[in-house]
């Protein structure tokens, strides 16, 4: 029989589709043709296979020999389909038997000598594998770890040709040479590890020294942080240079829990097509970090990009955290770019040869100074920069992206006795990941029956009708809305964080006191408490004794609701202020 079928897979995004690989031996002039919509990469594979076939001991069939790729309309890319070509090659000339090839699907490169060299996309690629029915599966050795992970699919893991001939054909195994490369990396890996791929996450080794608790001072940025690990709301910490916004965001991720099964092979697709898997590590279990400079362009931060389209840092923080730091300086289309992800929860790249569609539901973490010298406050001392230049630094985050964004918050400079004490009472990251986690899981008992499991993924209309409000917990949030101070996209928005509030506390429902702390942390105008106190029922004894000072005039005097905290830290940065004047 002079013709021979298997199957391999084409990447679309991060979705596979299965591909027939078809190889057919005519009488003639002795040719190979390679058809099916392959791309550079994929029509070089006619010297790759012939060179590996002959290299592995093979005889190379001296007849016309045309490989078809089916369907031919779904464009192929990449060096993954080597493999599977070389076997329908070689059962083509009657050197493997058809049916033992068949129902197999092959994915891995090939090297000249006829070695399997691993490929990008094993996961996502297995995955589209047992959705269509297929049970075994044969994979560069270096990738069967990740393979694995897919239930129910038999990996079949070998280092070159030879070995997959001998085990179709029943033979003896050969005996692979000596790994060569001892003490250094594998050269193998070469293809997994693309440098400049993308983004890289933050190294587990480096999240693990990042503790809450070195954060100096900045309790409102804290329970901000806490609520937005629990929720999955999206933050703002606006700020002057050297108030802590970086060190905040760095520590975001180690407050999030550990990534469910699904959404850790949601991940762990995403790395692998991107080449960012790490070695040796073929599951992602923790959230990912990414961080991307302020000089990244549009395909870099979304996705696509010429050639061989690739997942952009919105789907490499899949399920994880986005920071962008200095977010003004970045171009206002990338920044714009960001607001149907936020809403969706994916990210759709429309190309002239088709549409890619890609996870991205993650948490968006921006930081920014109040101007371009970053000194500017309400009292303006020691700012430069022209009310002009203020307003057009500011502007460049746009109305609509901010509307989005659930927490906005003022970080203030770091008082001097909040930098040079130590402050014993801090809590560590452990101590907040843990109320997180069991706010998370507070939540997610209450969704149950729903396909939403945080609050920030619940849609407004069912916060509304779906689950009641404590009696006249809207009110001021209502009062807002009428005066047009809030969208009705922001009061859904409040109503999540408040549901969240209320997770954190545990209550069963939000009551004022939670759309309060949820409206001063979209607005930053207290409601006539301070956050702390909204927050926990009381001030926060160690804020005292670092100097924020929560203090009414004088005794029986109301607070002051139109000066928030973090303006009376910048307005008074001193850990001794003089008393203040009573309050009317």
């Amino acid at each position: 029989m002079a013709f021979a079928r298997t199957c391999s897979v084409a990447l679309v995004g991060v979705d596979g589709v299965i591909v027939e690989v078809q190889a057919d031996l005519e009488p003639g002039v002795a040719a190979f043709t390679l058809v099916g919509l392959p791309d550079k990469a994929l029509s070089e594979a006619r010297d790759r296979v012939r060179a590996a076939i002959v290299n592995s001991g093979e005889a190379w069939p001296q007849r016309k020999l045309t490989v078809g790729l089916s369907p031919a309309s779904v464009p192929k890319s990449g060096s993954g389909f080597d493999l599977a070509v070389a076997c329908a090659v070689l059962a083509a000339a009657e050197r493997l038997d058809p049916s033992s090839i068949a129902d197999l699907l092959l994915i891995g490169e090939l090297g000249l000598d006829g070695r399997v060299r691993p490929v990008r996309g094993v996961l996502p690629s297995v995955l589209a594998a047992a959705d269509a029915g297929y049970r075994r599966v044969v994979v560069a050795d270096q990738t069967a770890a990740e393979a694995e992970l897919v239930p129910g699919v038999t990996v079949l893991g070998v280092r070159s040709l030879r070995q997959l001939v001998a085990v179709l054909t029943g033979a003896p195994e050969p005996e692979e040479p000596a790994d060569r490369s001892a003490g250094r990396p594998d050269p193998l890996m070469a293809g997994l590890m693309l440098p400049s791929a993308g983004v890289r996450g933050l190294p587990d080794e480096a999240a693990a020294r990042m503790d809450l608790a070195d954060v100096a001072g900045q309790y409102e940025a804290r329970r901000a942080l806490e609520i937005a690990a629990a929720g999955g709301h999206h933050l703002y910490l606006k700020g002057p240079p050297g108030a802590g916004k970086t060190m905040l965001a760095e520590r975001l991720p180690s407050l999030l829990p550990p990534l469910t099964q699904k959404e850790a092979l949601e991940v762990t697709a995403v790395h692998s097509v991107a080449g960012l898997l790490p070695a040796g590590r073929p599951l992602v279990d923790r959230a990912p970090y990414c961080a991307p400079h302020h000089s990244t362009t549009m395909p870099a931060i979304v996705g696509g990009g010429s050639g061989l389209p690739r997942p952009g840092a919105v789907s490499l923080a899949h399920r994880g955290v986005l920071f962008l730091d200095e977010a003004p300086e970045f171009p206002v289309r990338v920044l714009d770019a960001l607001r149907q992800p936020l809403e969706s929860g994916e990210v759709v790249i429309a190309r002239s040869a088709g549409s890619m569609r890609l996870p991205a539901r993650f948490l968006l973490c921006l930081a920014a100074n109040p101007c371009p010298c970053g000194r500017h406050s309400r009292r303006g001392e020691g700012c430069e920069c022209t009310p002009a230049m203020v307003s057009r630094y500011q502007g460049r985050l746009s109305g609509p992206l901010l509307d989005r964004v659930d927490l906005q918050v003022q970080v203030a400079p770091v008082t001097r006795a909040e930098l040079m004490q130590r402050d014993s009472s801090a809590e560590t990251t452990a101590v907040v990941a843990a109320r997180v986690l069991a706010a998370r899981e507070r939540a997610a008992a209450r969704l149950t029956d729903t396909p939403w499991r945080t609050n920030a993924e619940v849609p407004g209309h069912e916060l509304r009708t779906r689950w009641q409000l404590a009696s006249g917990a809207l009110n001021d949030a209502a009062r807002q809305l009428e005066r047009g101070l809030l969208t009705a996209r922001g009061l859904d928005r409040v109503l999540r964080v408040a549901w969240t509030v209320a997770d954190l506390a545990g209550r069963d429902r939000p009551e004022q006191r939670d759309i309060r702390t949820a409206l001063v942390l979209r607005t930053g105008v207290e409601q006539g408490l301070p956050l702390t106190e909204q927050f926990f029922g009381r001030a926060d004894t160690a804020a005292e004794r670092t100097g924020d000072r929560y203090r009414s005039a004088g005794a029986g005097a109301e607070p002051r609701p139109a000066r928030s905290r973090s303006a009376r830290r910048s307005a008074d940065p001193q850990p001794d202020p003089e008393p203040e004047e009573a309050a009317p």
